[in-house]
């Protein structure tokens, strides 16, 4: 973090100093707020939430070296209390930014956000120092810790943004204002919550109506929500995608055969080829934004594309490839699921396990509203038309919605099937996989299919 007095930070955020001798001592460390990451020089955030309350660790974080607590109460050690303390986080967090002077690249989208904002800050970082949301850290809280995360060096901020209805962009934006904006795509994540695809659109849109005229909006030209963007925007837009008027193009698409994508990248500069180290064809579009954001910001084609191919997955569980000594490869892509996401990871799977048995072993969608029923019997459907060899669907009603679908697409029969956990996933795969298999395992966060992921890691398979 940029350093700054107890006393700066007080008037920053409208709070008071309780128990500071000294008001100019400076935060140099991370303003963190789990009392386990903290270290000399921290500065820790007290939030009080259902089962724990961060004031409660208020002298042991001291004692382990944080200068002080920004907290709602005071709490017998140096702390700037303040009557809000998300608010207190966003106040600091703009306030670091101004100082700064650094470029803000925001990015938003229904799918692929975090696997492209790691796109994103492992080019531009060939550039200048960058700092980056770890993981998904995209919300009211994620987004001002990555902004307070930056030093003096740091050049490039490159911020995911996300949202669960109208106006939560908006604050996020100004929070931390972005000169260039990133929209990926309107999907079907959180239709749920928002009602429709065009709720979805005219809340993510609120990205690109935060830009300055000086600034870029980088638009996907292949989905007609985003394109439409243009018109709520002052800034420059940039289109990037496979159309045939993107700004920042991919011709010759193709996948290795290990199921990772190759094309030609085009830019107003110039073209060079791109072999990516990620896997899936849906990475493409991922790696077009990210070209959009580097080519924008004044690096060469052969820069990007270098970057590009020698780029990793930055971030647990999306589409983390292992193969065992066995020949059984996972593909563990079980942080997060939508139709969207679902749908390229099977065809990844597909492209991964030519000549192989391949196995989709998949969970809910969660927060799919009136919609659920629909988008996991489709799943379903898809697996069979890629000729996936077993689905293995976990779960409850949902669950089974996928494995019907699957069932009425091609009354598969024994090819699907439909178990109650993962407990359960995990002895089936344990007793029937086959040295040389690939499987894939995906559903949302809340199904927790990370466990069966990790289980198979753990034990190889006999040779039949």
């Amino acid at each position: 973090m940029i350093a700054l007095s107890l006393a700066e930070i007080a008037s920053v955020t409208g709070g008071q100093t309780y128990d500071i001798p000294d008001p100019q001592v400076q935060v140099t460390g991370p303003v963190v707020i789990d009392s386990r990451k903290v270290e000399a020089g921290s500065l820790f955030a007290a939030f009080a939430g259902e089962r724990v309350d961060g004031h409660d660790y208020a002298r042991e974080v001291v004692d382990k070296g944080a200068v002080a607590v920004l907290a709602s109460r005071p709490v017998g050690v140096p702390a700037v209390v303040v009557d809000d303390v998300q608010a207190a986080l966003g106040a600091l967090a703009r306030h670091v930014v101004e100082r700064l002077g650094a470029t803000l690249v925001a990015l938003t989208g229904s799918a692929g956000k975090t696997s492209t904002k790691d796109l994103i800050a492992q080019v531009l970082r060939r550039k200048a120092p960058t700092i980056f949301t770890p993981g998904s850290f995209n919300n009211e809280i994620g987004l001002p810790l990555t902004a307070l995360s930056a030093t003096d060096e740091t050049r490039f901020l490159v911020l995911e943004m996300g949202a669960r209805g109208k106006g939560h962009i908006q604050y996020l934006t100004s929070l931390t204002p972005p000169r260039v904006g990133v929209v990926l795509n309107v999907g079907s994540a959180h239709i749920g919550e928002f009602g429709g695809k065009q709720q979805i659109a005219e809340a993510k849109g609120e990205l690109v109506e935060s830009l300055p005229a000086d600034g870029t909006a980088i638009l996907n030209a292949d989905d007609p929500l985003v394109r439409a963007m243009a018109s709520r925007t002052q800034a420059k837009v940039l289109l990037f995608g496979e159309a045939a008027e993107a700004d920042v193009r991919a011709e010759n698409v193709r996948l290795t055969e290990n199921g990772q994508p190759a094309f030609s990248l085009h830019t107003p500069s110039g073209c060079s080829e791109v072999t990516l180290r990620l896997y899936g064809e849906h990475h493409v579009s991922n790696a077009l934004a990210a070209a959009a954001v580097a080519h924008d910001l004044g690096m060469s084609v052969q820069e990007i594309a270098l970057a590009l191919s020698e780029a990793d997955s930055l971030s647990r569980w999306r589409m983390e490839v292992t193969e065992r000594s066995d020949g059984v490869r996972i593909v563990n892509d079980a942080y997060n699921a939508n139709p969207e996401s679902m749908r390229a990871a099977l065809r990844a799977l597909v492209a991964m396990g030519r000549g192989r048995r391949t196995w989709a072993v998949l969970g809910q969608m969660a927060e799919l509203g009136d919609e659920a029923l629909t988008e996991h019997d489709a799943v379903g459907r898809l697996a069979v038309r890629l000729n996936v060899s077993k689905l293995v669907a976990v779960g409850g009603r949902e669950a089974s919605w996928l494995q019907l679908g699957a069932y009425n697409e091609g009354s598969w029969g024994e090819e699907s099937v439909h178990v109650s956990d993962a407990q359960a996933a995990i002895d089936l795969l344990r007793s029937e996989l086959r040295p040389g298999d690939v499987v894939l395992v995906k559903a949302s966060r809340s199904v927790g299919l990370e466990s069966v992921a990790q289980a198979l890691l753990e034990g190889e398979v006999d040779a039949r």
